[in-house]
């Protein structure tokens, strides 16, 4: 398994790929948006977009790993999981702890953050165990 440090040192490069991933996305979006396309279309797109730069950063900076296609599935669906913790956490937030919404959703993204570190940590990119 890995030493603290090792995660500390995994989790900020995790934080410093995502939030590039993050100007990705904002930023392909406001290009797209500007472009013409309706919000939705240019959202999922940008998404994607972001989904990708994200995956090969953390692949490479994060875990030193080859960026593979059942890797990126992997990735993506875990991505999803943390868009469902997001969401739910930003929600229970706002309405059960009363939170003003960008707090709450601030506090989403924070829990998120931490569930998707996790999940690749120990599925997405775990290290093969020798036998």
């Amino acid at each position: 398994m890995n030493s603290m440090p090792e995660i500390l040192r995994k989790y900020f490069r995790y934080f410093l790929t995502g939030g590039t991933a993050a100007v990705v996305d904002a930023g392909g979006f406001a290009v797209l948006h500007a472009a013409g396309f309706a919000t939705l279309p240019a959202a999922a797109a940008s998404f994607m977009v972001g989904a990708v730069v994200n995956f090969l950063l953390t692949a490479r900076y994060v875990f030193a790993r080859q960026a593979t296609g059942r890797g990126f599935v992997l990735f993506f669906f875990a991505a999803l999981v943390g868009l469902l913790v997001n969401v739910s956490c930003t929600v229970a937030a706002e309405t059960l702890l009363g939170l003003p919404a960008v707090a709450a959703k601030i506090a989403g993204i924070g829990v998120a953050f931490s569930i998707n570190f996790l999940l690749n940590l120990l599925i997405v990119f775990r290290e093969e165990r020798v036998q």
